[in-house]
């Protein structure tokens, strides 16, 4: 594969594999203490990571579920934070000032606080109740924090009785990285065709439903738009044909991001309309993707994480076709904002 570390990336989605057990003792106890809301919080990309998490928690439990930005949380009187509340903040560095302002609000609530964060020697890590450290980098974050907060998710699902998913979890546990990666190398001829094709487009509306639109969020967000400086409309599936479908005209460049879950249907509506109307549609669908050894109840849960590491291989060609460095930015951490 092209510009990319084989042992590293096994290293870091092993290693967020392996916290399985002491995210299940950890939230094993807080459960046994009494929990009626979570949580999720963290800003950016991160936080937009939690959401499929989030939603599966929110969907399966009859605990509250609260998906906030760090930055509004602050804000707000929120009745629900308090001491039976438990929070969730991710951030890689450990540093973002938004979600160190969060927790300090979530501690002043009398609120149980779990960080997940690349680094144990950072404000996150250390002022947490419990934080879950896996090293990574931002070619590799998004698998671990998916299945990190995917674990989290289950394990609470299991304490409260409410699914025995984490059950068949976890002896896929060890297979996943090994076939995370079989699922990168076997979009890698796409992904080169792709950047071709992507690499002189101004413009695209990126869409997406389930567990996978919170991947589509973050590619357009986070990869096209900070890291390539080119223009994205995110637009949910279910809000498509609330607007967004005007604009789709011959020339428009619209990806959709399908999933292998029970909202798959509102991908597939965007898609018979798109093949009619525009003649760059392009589908990333994470059901074309090889995962030995991952149960089928499972992977339809990771769909975001397989996206996440088929398109790492899609930003890798297209920063080096576009001749523009993935780590180049004209502001973030460069200016005050």
């Amino acid at each position: 594969m092209f510009n990319f570390d084989v042992d590293r990336y096994l290293k870091i989605q092993a290693g967020a594999a392996a916290l399985h057990s002491q995210i299940h003792e950890v939230l094993g106890r807080y459960v046994a203490q009494g929990l009626d809301s979570v949580f999720f919080l963290g800003t950016g990309g991160a936080a937009i990571l939690m959401y499929p998490a989030a939603a599966l928690l929110a969907r399966r439990s009859r605990l509250q579920v609260f998906i906030d930005k760090s930055a509004e949380l602050i804000l707000t009187d929120h009745q629900a934070l308090g001491p039976r509340a438990l929070a969730i903040i991710p951030s890689l560095s450990g540093t973002t000032k938004e979600s160190i302002a969060a927790l300090d609000f979530c501690r002043a609530r009398g609120a149980r606080i779990i960080t997940l964060v690349g680094h144990a020697d950072s404000p996150l890590g250390k002022a947490a109740d419990h934080s879950f450290v896996n090293y990574a980098q931002d070619d590799t974050s998004s698998e671990s924090f998916y299945v990190q907060s995917l674990l989290i998710t289950l394990s609470l699902l299991q304490h409260r009785g409410e699914s025995s998913l984490h059950t068949e979890a976890v002896p896929a546990l060890a297979h996943l990285p090994s076939a995370l990666l079989k699922a990168k190398s076997g979009f890698e001829a796409r992904a080169a065709t792709l950047a071709a094709q992507f690499k002189d487009e101004p413009y695209h509306i990126i869409t997406g439903a389930g567990s996978a639109w919170p991947q589509a969020f973050y590619y357009g967000m986070c990869i096209l738009e900070e890291m390539q400086w080119i223009r994205t409309r995110p637009v949910h599936a279910s809000d498509f044909f609330h607007g967004t479908l005007e604009v789709v005209e011959k020339g428009v460049s619209l990806i959709l991001f399908q999933t292998e879950d029970e909202f798959r249907p509102l991908g597939e509506r965007v898609a018979s309309f798109a093949r009619q109307y525009t003649d760059k549609l392009t589908i990333l669908d994470p059901r074309d993707a090889d995962l030995p050894g991952i149960p089928p109840a499972l992977r339809a849960l990771l769909s975001p994480a397989i996206l996440a590491t088929q398109l790492e291989r899609l930003s890798a060609h297209l920063e080096h076709l576009r001749n523009h460095p993935l780590t180049t930015r004209r502001y973030y951490k460069r200016v005050a904002y």
